[in-house]
């Protein structure tokens, strides 16, 4: 078996890494198996506790971190106790993209021969695909052919 290397061309201040910043918030296994639940429709914490498997502690500390680094919303639906359902924010919303990479990714790579999950658009059933796509050149772009650079000066979305 031949392993391909495909180099990227990494030329950022490691202390200001987006990466990094982003794995304080999700990067652990609990946090990424919560936010799949969420995308699924998964709202109530009991129900996100069975789904996973999850100790209350853990899964009660993994939600409090997402609301306060405002990737989820809580919104009490019982007041004696007081219970909450979680929903993802546009914070949240915008790591479907990461969490599909992650899927695709298992799927090639550790499926062990079952089939892989097919996305689909809901309105006509058509499989998604996913792709890193260049709008100047009009192309899909491989992971061999990807560099990184600086980005301009002002922040993609607000940091408050």
């Amino acid at each position: 078996m031949k392993l391909t290397c495909y180099p990227i061309h990494v030329s950022i201040d490691q202390t200001n890494c987006s990466i990094d910043s982003t794995l304080s918030v999700i990067g652990d296994r609990w946090t990424i198996l919560i936010l799949r639940d969420l995308f699924r429709g998964v709202r109530r914490f009991e129900q996100l506790r069975k789904d996973l498997g999850i100790a209350k502690n853990i899964l009660s500390d993994r939600l409090s971190k997402l609301h306060l680094a405002g990737v989820v919303h809580q919104e009490p639906y019982q007041s004696n106790p007081i219970r909450h359902e979680y929903y993802l924010t546009e914070k949240g919303l915008d790591l479907s993209p990461s969490l599909i990479a992650l899927m695709h990714w298992g799927d090639r790579w550790f499926a062990n021969g079952n089939p892989p999950t097919i996305l689909t658009h809901s309105h006509c059933d058509t499989p998604l695909q996913q792709f890193t796509f260049c709008p100047k050149c009009d192309i899909s772009v491989s992971p061999d052919r990807i560099s990184s650079r600086p980005g301009d000066s002002k922040p993609l979305r607000n940091t408050a």
